[in-house]
């Protein structure tokens, strides 16, 4: 059964009546195609119109819905011979953040990023994809490995942040969060980070300081969340919508500013609608700016990172 948004409140109606036209008539005995014709019509030009004009909070809210693509889906319907590595030899392994060799399209890589968990259990154990020091270090330790060996980093970003408990920052949560960021910098093989859902603060861009950062349409990509934001702000949470809309969180407006390259289309009311389209759909855009890296050097890739960010911000 699908689950619908608090916004998409007047579709949820619709369907729902469309569901019970369609089990009236389950028997065979009554003729109702034209009426569910017309009510689908309706229903999909109602979802088209509601998605053509999302408000940033509303994005913010189809970025986190529970059913949109996570990591392990994506593995899944892009990657082959995918090899999961553990740990960061140091602490232990946190499955915040997973990543592995594998192969894609041809091409053999190294590919890592938050997974969230799709139900209580595994949300639990990837703890809602909020990784810890020993997640950020694993990341490094793949990065560098990945640099070794010569392989495309690709990295998939999606979460609201890195963990914030007290035991996370007695083992170095802000250490390890600068020197991942700073070992996708420094590596010498191309980088291409992609926001699927929340690309939530420093959590995010330890993952996505790539040569590309490619980011669905309906996902969100900030330095602290819309209620975060709102919190200090204005004391309140009830506060995000206005928050979202200041922050500019939305991938239309990060193309704008150059923090992202490329704005990949989700199938039409999200990813979680149709998530074998939108897994195929980031396919196509990750070999496309894997392509336009090839051949070049480890100098050149470096330099182009460093001048990618070091302009962000100016005016």
């Amino acid at each position: 059964m699908a689950s619908f948004l608090e916004f998409e409140k007047p579709i949820a109606e619709l369907q729902g009546r469309i569901d019970e036209l369609r089990a009236t008539a389950a028997d065979g005995t009554i003729d109702i195609g034209a009426d569910l014709a017309r009510l689908q019509a309706k229903s999909d030009k109602l979802l088209r119109d509601t998605f053509a004009k999302l408000t940033p909070w509303q994005k913010t809210q189809v970025a986190r819905h529970p059913e949109r693509p996570h990591f392990k889906d994506y593995v899944a319907g892009l990657f082959d011979e995918f090899v999961p590595l553990a740990g960061d030899r140091a602490f232990g392994d946190d499955q915040a953040i997973m990543g592995g060799f594998a192969s894609f399209r041809g091409r053999k890589v190294m590919v890592l990023g938050h997974e969230k968990g799709s139900d209580t259990a595994t949300r639990l154990r990837h703890n809602f994809g909020m990784g810890k020091p020993e997640g950020y270090r694993k990341a490094i330790r793949l990065v560098e490995l990945a640099d070794r060996f010569g392989l495309p980093v690709v990295t998939l970003v999606d979460t609201m942040g890195a963990f914030p408990g007290i035991e996370a920052e007695e083992r170095g949560q802000a250490e390890a969060i600068a020197r991942s960021t700073e070992a996708c910098l420094a590596a010498g093989v191309p980088v291409i980070a992609a926001i699927v859902g929340e690309g939530g603060s420093g959590g995010a861009v330890a993952l996505a300081a790539g040569n590309r950062v490619l980011m669905f349409e309906h996902a969100i990509y900030s330095v602290i969340s819309p209620e975060g934001c709102a919190s200090i702000l204005w004391r309140t949470a009830d506060k995000a919508a206005d928050a979202a809309e200041a922050m500019r969180v939305t991938a239309q407006d990060l193309k704008t500013f150059g923090v992202i390259d490329t704005i990949v289309p989700e199938p039409l009311g999200g990813a979680h609608r149709d998530p074998a389209e939108a897994i195929r759909l980031l396919g196509d855009a990750l070999a496309a700016a894997l392509d336009t890296l090839d051949h070049r050097d480890a100098a050149a890739l470096r330099q182009e990172r460093r001048d990618k960010f070091l302009a962000m911000g100016r005016l």
